[in-house]
């Protein structure tokens, strides 16, 4: 039954995933057809994002009320219409709007999920959840790659996406009473009296460099899906079906790092999947600002991808460890909160530094990015002096 449950899990995490990518790969053949302009991918990204992070704050007490399942349902299902819409969209105001369930959708479902492995299952399943994450966000630019190549209907790629998400929900619906027998089962619901507040928790040595290590890391991660297509479309001359394709590249390497940085897991430290992955995501990027072939590029952006994929879940799964297990809810809702934010703002800011000097600014600003991440989780380290975590 256990088992049954993390397949579905995963299931959701894929479903997750899938909306992440569709918008960089899709708006250079989106903006044209409803009369857009470049920049306003970041304004669409943006409130998806703000309602990604309004809809987090709320998810401790809506999963106090309707539980994980049914938290998890409502936010595929939101998800599901919202990309349903996009495919009908005419114009960008329709699109904003669309953007916010799609915002609620993933708001409270990446942290809960994220937590829920957290408490009851190994650190392994913690890279093999965010692995699942990668396969929607890959599958996602690879199934508009395949519309746009079969002229430029990106409309039936969105309508694609919104059918696997339908069918992921119709799974959901139907293990409802696996969700409620397994957490009904559960003992160890946390206490709110001893939970370490959020004022409380920023006080924490190392908590405000490790909300910084994530904001930078989830931001980069956000912009690449978004602006990379634009990237190769514009300083290396490919088509945008192939740019869309090269994208996937990114996707690809996160997949395949977090699914051996789940092996590793029990051999390495997090300290030093975020240390290794972090100097290999910035090897990949100075390649990428060099001017090198889009064969190359792409090849680098794999790289870029590869060794970001242990980042984020070592960090949090760090977190109980690096601050204690009593503060650490605390201190990782505040790094999803960090992380939403970067997602929030970085890819908004990057795409106005773009428009204004050109793409080749993306994997500039993106090298910058994985730099200020790196040294903000050596300080961590250092304060804790961690050998082992």
């Amino acid at each position: 039954m256990v088992t049954l449950l993390l397949i579905i899990i995963y299931i959701a995490f894929i479903g997750l995933g899938l909306p992440d990518a569709l918008l960089g790969s899709a708006w250079s053949v989106m903006k044209s057809d409803i009369g857009a302009t470049t920049e306003m991918a970041g304004y669409i990204a943006l409130t998806v994002s703000l309602c990604t992070v309004i809809s987090s704050l709320f998810a401790s007490r809506l999963l106090h009320k309707f539980g994980t399942g049914k938290v998890t349902l409502f936010s595929i299902l939101s998800t599901t219409l919202a990309l349903l819409g996009f495919s009908f969209s005419n114009h960008f105001a329709f699109l904003i709007l669309l953007a916010i369930p799609l915002g609620f959708g993933a708001g409270s479902v990446d942290a809960a999920l994220s937590n829920y492995i957290a408490l009851h299952f190994k650190a392994k399943h913690m890279n093999w959840l965010h692995c699942f994450w990668g396969i929607g966000a890959m599958t996602g630019p690879i199934l508009i790659s395949f519309w746009l190549n079969e002229g430029n209907n990106w409309r039936a790629g969105y309508l694609t996406v919104g059918a696997i998400l339908a069918v992921i929900v119709v799974v959901l619906l139907f293990s409802l009473p696996l969700w409620r027998i397994f957490e009904n089962g559960r003992s160890d619901v946390g206490d709110e009296k001893k939970l370490v507040s959020n004022r409380e928790a920023l006080g924490i040595r190392g908590v405000k460099m490790s909300m910084l290590a994530m904001l930078c890391y989830n931001g980069s991660e956000t912009a690449a899906g978004l602006w990379m297509a634009s990237f190769f479309i514009e300083s290396k001359g490919v088509s945008a079906g192939t740019a869309a394709a090269f994208t996937s590249c990114f996707f690809i390497g996160i997949i395949i790092g977090r699914v051996f940085s789940g092996f590793l897991s029990t051999q390495v430290s997090s300290k030093n999947l975020i240390r290794y992955g972090g100097l290999m995501g910035c090897l990949g990027l100075f390649i990428l600002v060099l001017p090198v072939s889009y064969w190359v590029a792409a090849g680098a952006l794999f790289i870029v991808g590869l060794g970001g994929a242990p980042i984020y879940p070592s960090i949090v799964h760090a977190t109980p460890v690096r601050f204690g297990e009593k503060a650490s809810s605390s201190v990782i809702g505040l790094e999803m909160a960090s992380a939403y934010a970067g997602s929030t703002l970085i890819p908004l800011l990057m795409g106005l530094i773009a428009s204004q000097f050109g793409m080749f600014m993306v994997p500039i600003i993106l090298l910058l990015l994985f730099g200020i991440m790196f040294a903000a989780s050596e300080m961590v380290n250092r304060s804790y002096k961690l050998k082992s975590v």
